[in-house]
């Protein structure tokens, strides 16, 4: 049975920032499917868009600049292309592994890419993505 699952960016503090709903064919996946899953949808979302130099995504496209804006980070193209979702996808799954970023399930953290999770209609998974402090 198909679930449709939102998936939300929160920051640290737990500010939800952007949800993305998936459609999953199964009630169990796991934690590398809900990422693939993830980048698959934002990089087609982006690459539909004709006039967007602007990438909302989990992990920064090469070729990129990264722009703040508020709570959310975007990466700006230094020329408009069609990303690769593969490539971003392998781009995140390193991520994780080297924690650039956080998956709560249901307010638990997730700690392998091969992690097996139950879906639900309430279930909730979050992105939260780390940022290095920078000082002296």
């Amino acid at each position: 049975m198909a679930v449709i699952l939102t998936i939300r960016d929160e920051t640290m503090t737990g500010d939800v920032y952007n949800e993305v709903p998936l459609e999953f064919p199964s009630e169990q996946v796991t934690v590398r499917e809900l990422i693939r899953s993830r980048v698959y949808e934002e990089v087609q979302t982006f690459n539909r868009q004709q006039d967007n130099e602007l990438f909302n995504g989990l992990v920064q496209p090469t070729d990129t600049e990264q722009i703040l804006n508020g709570r959310k980070t975007s990466y700006k193209l230094k020329k408009r292309r069609q990303l690769d979702w593969k490539e971003q996808y392998e781009k995140a799954t390193e991520a994780f592994a080297r924690n650039g970023f956080l998956i709560l399930i249901d307010n638990r953290q997730s700690e392998s890419l091969d992690e097996v999770v139950t879906l639900g209609a309430d279930t909730n998974v979050s992105f939260v993505k780390l940022t290095l402090l920078v000082g002296g």
